[in-house]
This record gives C-alpha cells, structure tokens and sequence, in this order.
C-alpha cells in the first residue's frame, strides 16, 4: 500500500470495523478487547496459531455469534441493528465450502442467489461465472469438480450479490501451487474495490496479497501493521548462514548454535537473532580465526515474528490441551432462541443484544448472513 492509498484510509471510513469485540464460552475467554478495520481497497490478513481467537472473530464478523461485548460495522452500518442491510454488503466463503455434491453449479449458483435475494439472480450468476472462469464447469454436478474449480465455485457464491466486503476463510486450503498462484491473482484483485478480510495460517500467502496483517494470540491482537513493517522493525529477528573452510567439531557448532545443512561447510544458525546477537555472532567467529568463505545474515521475516509472539501459547487459553473449536463446540448455540443463551437476561451477551435491539437473535435454521431481499439501500 503506498502511501497516497494510506492517507486516503485516514479519511474514509472503514467497510469493516471491529470495536471492542469480547466473547467467551463459560470460563474460557475465545475473544478479548479485539478491534480491527479494513478500508475500500484493502486486503486484511488474519493470522494466529490454533485457538487463537480467527474462528470466533469470523462468526462474529458475518453475524453468525453475537459478541459479550463490541459493535461490528460494515459499511457503516451496525451487524445487529441493521442486520439485513448490512449483511447484503457481506461476501462470506467458509473454509468448509457447503457444496450440494448433486446439484450442478448453475443451479448451486441460482440457488444461493435467491436466497440471498439478488435483484436479477440469473444476471448475477452469469456475472460471477465469466469472472471467476468457471464456463468449463457450469453444467457439471458439484461433487464432480476438482478442489480448485470448488473453491472457485465457493468464492463465486460470495460474490453473487456484488459485495462490498468479503471474508474468506482459508481460500487456498488444499490447492496445488499452480491453483493457490491463480487464486491470489483472484484475490488480489477482488481487493482493489473492495475491503477483504483473509483468514489464514499460510505465512507466505499473508506476505503475497495482503496489505496489512493482524496477528492474534490466546484471544488478543498481538501485533498489527503491513508485513514489511512488522518483518523489519528495531526488534525483528534476524537469520545467519556461512560458509567455511574449517571444519568444526562438535564442541564449536554446539558453542555458536549452528546446524550443519548437509552441504560440506555450510552452517546456519538453529535460532532466531536479534541484530546485535548476529554481528556479535560474527565478530566471535571471525576473532575464533574461522575463514569465511560466505556470511549471510538478514531480517528473518513475518514467520520469525509470527513465531516470537506465538509460540508455545496456541492452547494456553483454552485448559489443558483445549481448542477455540472446543470451546466453541460445547457453547449454547446462540442462534437457537430456545437455547440457554437466549432464555438468560442476566448474561453479558443476552445484554449485548438487548441494546442492539435483538432479543433472541435470528430464528433457528435462518442463515443469518444471508439478507432478506431488497437489503442493499
């Protein structure tokens, strides 16, 4: 993002915002004090280990779980209060695509656009086929399609209604390389319009497409920044490689931390560096009377920042070996209006709805990201 696109944000308002958002099943916190925005023209990045918070966040992002606490806008408009219409801006593809494995993807297609009440489903799916190249498969049965024509399909469903906002869960799961190329080529221009919102745990796809990224752990927002910025600041970690003529014994690769990398000479260092840990490193080495023949030693990236603010902390706010899905899995279903959570005033999520003047939430069985017809103003 340059920096004329960062100071046009400044001015706009986000298509996605996030303040304050708390959720927690019984005593395990899912979600704690979490606040995000994603601008026009923007692809956000939601990284974190297993448990850290992205699932839970995503449901209450498209409306699917209401938070304890916090307000979620989209374009503008509150989630809760303005349900339909906000949601009609709001583009979802699930990590688990819901594909009817007997029903063709014109109908699939057809299908989805009439209960999302799009104005002219029939122009709509026609729209969404031609960009998303899916005319070699429109009449196949959705259980007869590769992975990558599934997940185009998946996205094809999120753009039917023309959204605004889109949030995609994992877009690039199980694709072959040739597949993820093309689909980041999808994604990224999908975002010069449009505020997304890409979950995932592929390092590298965070770094390929997105604008900014926000790490979570253990339910908070660790870090947040572009990945450059966050990849290169004061503090990150650094790598080292060399290459030597001597040949060190045990005694010396155990003392400097080195791992050898199966080619004669060639050591890299077993453990992220700070700056200053790296040309101490050296010095030490150098001073040992080692000739070197190579020395590389460089910002060790968005994975070795990922790494220092996660590690060993994926399940920590969960109990004992514990997941954010099961923690979630065990939770009132707070769709259900005849579950505990809705039967419950005194409960800080049953007070959240009151004030955005829902009792109960949606009926049981209604697809609560999916608007009524008419939801666009």
């Amino acid at each position: 993002m340059d920096t004329g696109t960062a100071a046009s944000h400044a001015e706009e308002s986000p298509l996605i915002e996030a303040i304050g958002l708390s959720k927690a099943y019984g005593a395990v916190q899912a979600v704690q004090d979490l606040s995000l925005s994603v601008h026009r023209g923007e692809i956000l990045g939601l990284l974190g280990p297993n448990g850290a918070g992205k699932s839970t966040t995503l449901r209450m992002l498209i409306g699917f779980q209401f938070p304890d606490v916090g307000e979620i806008r989209l374009d503008g408009r509150n989630v809760f209060r303005e349900g339909d219409t906000a949601r009609f801006e709001l583009g979802y593809m699930p990590e688990q695509l819901p594909l009817y494995a007997e029903m063709p993807v014109r109908s699939y297609l057809g299908y989805f656009a009439r209960i999302k009440g799009v104005p002219s489903p029939r122009k709509s799916v026609e729209r969404v086929v031609e960009r998303l190249d899916l005319g070699a498969v429109i009449g196949r049965s959705c259980g007869n399609l590769s992975r990558g024509y599934r997940q185009r399909v998946g996205l094809a469903q999120a753009l039917l209604a023309d959204p605004q906002v889109l949030i995609l869960d994992e877009p690039t799961s199980g694709l072959d390389p040739n597949q993820i190329h093309d689909f980041r080529e999808l994604i990224r221009g999908l975002g010069r319009d449009r505020a997304v919102l890409l979950s995932t745990h592929i390092l590298p796809e965070a770094m390929a497409i997105c604008d900014r990224v926000t790490i979570l752990n253990r339910g908070r927002v660790v870090a947040s920044g572009t990945p450059r910025d966050l990849a290169a600041g004061d503090s990150a970690l650094h790598w080292a490689r060399l290459r030597t003529t001597v040949n060190p014994g045990d005694d010396d690769v155990g003392r400097f931390g080195l791992v050898p990398e199966g080619e004669a000479g060639v050591y890299s260092v077993q453990r992220d560096l700070t700056p200053e840990e790296a040309r101490t490193l050296l010095g030490r080495i150098v001073t040992e009377g080692w000739e070197l023949l190579e020395w590389h030693a460089g910002a060790a990236g968005l994975e070795a920042v990922f790494r220092r603010l996660t590690l060993g902390e994926e399940s920590a706010a969960f109990g004992d070996g514990a997941s954010e899905g099961t923690a979630e899995q065990s939770a009132p279903d707070p769709q259900d209006p005849s579950g505990a959570i809705a039967d419950a005033p005194a409960d800080p999520a049953s007070r959240t709805r009151e004030e955005n003047g829902i009792e109960n939430g949606p009926k049981a069985g209604q697809g609560s990201f999916f608007p009524k017809r008419g939801g666009r103003r």
